[in-house]
């Protein structure tokens, strides 16, 4: 009666495992419980059909236990079952049980043959059983049936081992007696997990099957392979038994005559037994909950001070409350404007570390992606050159001019300029989707409240659409501002005398600019060949001169350093294989870039930072493909049509021309646009958010619709009431227990390295014959004969947990379907003939 102080530990955990498998995930306890682990047909279900001594469980071909089945089984005055899916049914007929078993087991995994990890909840009160919780997990098998799939084995044992890696799990590992326990596959599952042995327990089950001369003696007094734990045998009903219906009070009379009148068991008879089994887990479920106590009273606290702020919001929650939604309308769409205008100035709390979004990535589209585009329009040399030449002869038109046309110039100067439409309206396009993107992420916070989230987003992307128009007009105003007037006064302007000198000074500026570090960063070199050892990583330094790269961001050792003369960027297409981004460098003159390679392949890891580095290049002078730069601009274009020399010197010049000026207009829409942006759409939007918002949601419809919370709310709060509630009642009730019992001590350690697993040092026993039987020179006892003394194993004469001095004389309660016995003569008297 040693554990009668801790005798509701066991329906305590029952009732936490209730509670937390209604409410699925909302708390996270790995609670106390014994997993029924064996391969098939191993006889697990026969051994938790003893302890109810009822049949129940189903039977058949294959895998019959196709789900986990939580068994809480619950001493009472009378007998029945119930479900935790069948909440205040009770179940008094069995068969009735065992069909609702297979009805609800097809119900999830269908009705052939397939498996799920979603467990079944049964609880059974009897005056027959002890208090005891284990789960019955699928029987390990190697051949799929029916419609498993092919690895069927793998998820049966991954399913497994969620249950028995938890060290809140004892493990009940189940072998029949019948075949050789050194490649016990339940055995070999527990020593992956436990390899100390402390949490497995082990049952030899069919040892009245056993060929005649053969015993498992040795097994069961743990001396041929110890576990640390000890094992304890049983004997259950044969399929002949059950399917004459057998009584199971019957078959426990025989189990017990069987281990009196066998010589080899008849001195440990008291030891051995389902009865036996029965209390043995009782006393060390009881006792690994007591050891696990602390812990799991530790844990039960987090989990209470976690959901202490939420269950008091919604302890005394009126969903209906008029006055309730009113003010949480007010909070929600007050938290909303604080969200989206951090997000869009930037904030020092709830910072974003994994992605730029919001402000920062409207700010890499008017810095970065913007400019890009600009320099990117698509222009063949060669064809303005030929455009610039028919506009200067047909200005002309009958005459041959002696000077250089200025109407030519602003021609082909206001055909650049309307080019500038794309760019700008694609700026404005951009920042439009990351606004959208931005009132997305802020209206999260409600998703409590769909019909509010749906109908703020729906204002709010409006006014954002409406605003888009009138943008992307004063855009296209800017453009039309510019065709007006071609103000040739300009201060940077190069003009007519100097625009036959702007190469030469454009070189010497650009060598002027000195080396001075423009980017720094990790980039991938991905067009080295697997002989060379594949693709690598570097760390590059990007100045106004060279693109060098180190072995790391220590700089200490260089790889290569390339000159960035007559080198230009293309775009490369990403591989299938690949999740990097790609883009590539190469020379204009089709030289070698790097060693023998004519290209130079990075790869970053998004989109943004290939623009970003193409956009770094770009201020280095090292310009997309197809758009010539300054250096190349000295070339003739004498291809498909001819040009005398004073033709040539006037297409020369304004072509300078067109270069000045387009890049004059290039910086002040670089400026003019972000200021445009930010005043017609971004401050418009906030100001929009911050005045108006809560004035359109009420002209919108019913406020009170608007604040109906979803079905999912309304079951977050349920689930953390209840919650709550279990874990208040729970902590109650491990205050109050006292833990000051007595206790079975844990054994000493055994050598388990027979069975295999990480850790074995050393392979199974070998002998004549399989490790359960008996070695060829051994007899069985003639009749009459005393039996062999009780000799002593590796944990003394006490060959299990429960038969240390330590451990109670009786159990906590004897079932009383089993009869009292006289205990069996003792191993130094002589049996009589």
């Amino acid at each position: 009666m040693g554990n009668r102080g801790m005798e509701e530990l066991i329906p305590l955990v029952n009732k936490l495992q209730d509670a937390f498998s209604s409410i699925g995930q909302a708390c996270n306890l790995d609670l106390p419980q014994i997993a029924v682990v064996g391969g098939q047909s191993a006889g697990k279900s026969s051994v938790l059909e003893n302890f109810v001594g009822r049949d129940f469980l189903p039977r058949g071909s294959g895998i019959v236990t196709r789900r986990p089945l939580v068994l809480q089984l619950i001493s009472a005055t009378a007998e029945w079952a119930e479900f935790l899916h069948c909440k205040g049914k009770k179940f008094t007929d069995f068969d009735e049980v065992r069909q609702e078993i297979e009805g609800e087991t097809d119900r999830v995994t269908g009705a052939n043959k397939g498996i799920s990890p979603v467990p079944i909840n049964l609880r059974v009160y009897s005056p027959h059983v002890l208090n005891l919780t284990l789960i019955d997990l699928p029987g390990i098998t190697k051949v799929p049936v029916g419609d498993q799939p092919v690895d069927i084995e793998q998820q049966i044992r991954d399913m497994i081992l969620q249950f028995i890696t938890k060290e809140s799990c004892l493990i009940l590992a189940v072998t029949p007696a019948n075949t050789d326990l050194a490649n016990s596959d339940a055995l070999k599952l527990a020593k992956d997990v436990d390899p100390q042995g402390l949490r497995t327990i082990g049952v030899i089950t069919k040892l009245d099957l056993m060929d005649e001369g053969t015993d498992a003696r040795d097994i069961l007094e743990n001396k041929l392979l110890p576990l640390r734990r000890g094992y304890i045998g049983v004997v259950n009903r044969s399929q002949k038994d059950i399917d004459g219906r057998k009584d199971i009070k019957a078959a426990l009379d025989a189990e017990r005559k069987f281990f009196l009148s066998h010589a080899s068991y008849r001195h440990m008879a008291e030891k051995m037994g389902t009865p036996r089994l029965q209390r043995v887990l009782n006393e060390q479920l009881t006792n690994h909950i007591r050891d696990t106590l602390p812990a799991f009273r530790s844990k039960l606290q987090s989990q209470l001070l976690a959901l202490d702020k939420e269950a008091e919001e919604y302890r005394g929650y009126r969903p209906d409350d008029p006055s309730r939604k009113t003010k949480q309308l007010l909070q929600m769409v007050q938290q909303f404007s604080v969200d989206f205008e951090k997000r869009i100035e930037g904030s020092g709390d709830q910072v974003d570390t994994v992605e730029l979004s919001g402000g920062a990535k409207i700010n890499r589209i008017f810095h970065e992606r913007f400019p890009f585009e600009l320099v990117k329009m698509e222009c063949d040399e060669k064809e303005m050159r030929r455009e610039i030449s028919y506009a200067i002869k047909n200005i002309h038109g009958i005459r041959t001019g002696l000077f250089t046309p200025d109407m030519a110039f602003e021609a082909i100067v206001k055909k650049q300029v309307i080019k500038l439409k794309g760019p700008c309206v694609k700026c404005v396009d951009m920042v439009i989707q990351e606004l959208i993107n931005t009132v997305r992420q802020c209206s999260s916070k409600l998703d409590c409240f769909p019909m509010l989230r749906e109908e703020t987003e729906r204002i709010v992307t409006s006014h954002i659409r409406d605003r888009e128009s009138r943008a992307k007009d004063q855009v296209l105003l800017l453009i039309d501002i510019q065709l007006s007037y071609i103000n040739t006064n300009h201060e940077d302007f190069i003009g007519f005398a100097n625009a036959q000198q702007r190469s030469s000074q454009t070189n010497k500026s650009q060598s002027s600019a000195g080396n001075q570090v423009i980017r720094k960063g990790w980039l991938t070199i991905n067009n080295i060949s697997i002989m060379k050892g594949g693709a690598k990583e570097y760390w590059f330094v990007l100045t106004a001169e060279s693109l060098s790269w180190f072995k790391d961001d220590e700089e200490k050792e260089k790889k290569y350093m390339l000159p960035l003369d007559n080198l230009k960027v293309r775009d490369v297409e990403k591989s299938f294989m690949s999740s990097k981004h790609i883009f590539c460098i190469f020379n204009t003159e089709s030289r070698n870039v790097y060693k023998d390679n004519r290209t130079l392949e990075l790869a970053c890891d998004s989109q943004d930072d290939v623009d970003s580095w193409k956009s770094s290049l770009l201020r280095a002078g090292v310009y997309p493909e197809k758009v010539v730069a300054v250096e190349s601009e000295t070339t003739t274009a004498t291809e498909n049509f001819s040009m005398d020399p004073q033709l040539e010197r006037k297409v020369e010049t304004i072509r300078n021309l067109v270069d000045s000026y387009m890049a004059i207009v290039n910086k002040c829409i670089r400026d003019l646009m972000p200021k445009t942006i930010m005043h017609l759409m971004i401050n418009n939007v906030k100001d929009f958010i911050n005045a108006e918002l809560l004035a359109q949601l009420y002209s919108a419809g019913d406020q009170n619709a608007l604040m109906d919370e979803s079905q999912e709310q309304a079951q977050r709060r349920d689930e953390v009431l209840r919650t709550h509630q279990a874990l208040t009642e729970a902590l109650a009730i491990i205050g109050d227990i006292s833990t000051s019992t007595i206790t079975v001590p844990m054994p000493p350690p055994v050598d388990n390295s027979w069975v295999g697993g990480p850790g074995s040092r050393r392979s199974p026993p070998s002998s004549p014959t399989a490790p359960r039987r008996m070695s060829s020179g051994q007899r069985p006892a003639p009749r009459g004969a005393p039996p062999p003394p009780n000799r002593p194993g590796p944990l003394g004469p006490f060959n299990n947990i429960a038969d240390s001095p330590q451990a109670p004389s009786r159990p906590n309660r004897a079932p009383p379907s089993i009869p009292s016995r006289r205990p069996p003569p003792s191993p130094t008297r002589q049996a009589p003939p």
